[in-house]
């Protein structure tokens, strides 16, 4: 499914997960102490010293990676975050509570178009604070992308998509996230995205077909297919020169994965998340390799700091999965 870009695939950057569940549940345990006696206050600080653990535990090339973001810097935007999300709930309420069809019909046309609208304002912001907020032997990653712009390419197709009764949804997807990668700057290293709408389009009907007629057994390997093409057609761009990011699982091991994580949730009522998550980050990193002329040494600085972090919790609330 990967463009091939490559001429040359000269040497192999390799990535690293070594965080243990046990670390991040002590953590995750602390974090949901205080932030239970401070009635959710303290959830901005809880979820910054578990970003900074696992980035910590995040290697590439040897080196990890470092979250600088503070839950003070969070707690900003946390505040911000809710009192957006309030008003717009607090429509929606209104409307139901007014006894008016009309006055509920525009309230939650209102409500759904403020979420719409306020989705890929959130995916900015929180990409831009994320990346901005993310180190690697010093050299700091970045965002460049246009809070204007992607909500016009988001609003484009979301158009086609509804017009097309979502055939048009996997050009969607990519087009939104080829938007979103190819404003990522790691240093004088940028992204670039090379995944195609059709190739995503035949990867559903594939996996929707054949988990249909496996009675769902071939999900696992569905869903290896989508986590290969959301990773392999990601490509790393330094000086014109390209290396391609490669993650080598296959349905069986997703499958081991997917079915211990759920057995470990299940029979701990919960407490294994620590644990769910831990595997998870090993699985995709452990098997993720960068393959081309990547050069780490070489990177220089260029992105500016950015710590407006309005977004991030948002971001969290919509249940957005950042790159």
């Amino acid at each position: 499914m990967t463009t091939p870009l490559l001429e040359q695939e000269k040497q192999t950057t390799a990535f690293s997960f070594t965080g243990k569940g046990k670390e991040l549940f002590t953590i995750q345990l602390v974090n949901l102490f205080l932030t239970a006696i401070t009635l959710g206050l303290y959830y901005p600080w809880a979820k910054a010293k578990t970003l900074q653990y696992l980035y910590r535990k995040t290697e590439m090339a040897g080196s990890p990676f470092t979250f600088h973001g503070t839950g003070k810097e969070m707690f900003a935007g946390f505040i911000k975050g809710l009192a957006l999300l309030a008003i717009l709930y607090g429509v929606m309420i209104y409307g139901y509570m007014s006894g008016s069809n009309t006055v509920k019909a525009v309230c939650f046309l209102t409500f759904f178009a403020g979420i719409m609208l306020l989705l890929p304002v959130a995916i900015h912001g929180a990409m831009k604070y994320r990346t901005s907020r993310t180190s690697w032997r010093g050299i700091h990653m970045g965002y460049r992308g246009s809070a204007s712009h992607l909500l016009g390419v988001y609003l484009l197709h979301l158009f086609f998509t509804i017009i097309t009764f979502g055939i048009y949804g996997a050009w969607f997807v990519v087009k939104v996230r080829k938007e979103i990668i190819e404003n990522v700057r790691f240093g004088s290293a940028h992204l670039r995205y090379t995944g195609e709408g059709s190739d995503l389009l035949v990867l559903h009907l594939k996996g929707y077909f054949l988990t249909l007629l496996t009675l769902g057994v071939y999900a696992f390997w569905y869903a290896k297919d989508l986590l290969r093409f959301y990773t392999d057609n990601i490509v790393v761009v330094q000086d014109e020169s390209y290396s391609r990011l490669q993650c080598q699982v296959s349905g069986w091991e997703y499958l081991k994965l997917a079915v211990g994580n759920l057995l470990l949730i299940i029979f701990t009522l919960g407490l294994g998340i620590a644990w769910a998550t831990t595997r998870t980050m090993s699985f995709v990193l452990n098997n993720a390799t960068l393959i081309g002329t990547f050069d780490p040494d070489t990177l220089v600085q260029t992105e500016e700091a950015y710590t407006n972090a309005m977004y991030e919790d948002i971001a969290d609330v919509l249940d957005i999965g950042l790159v």
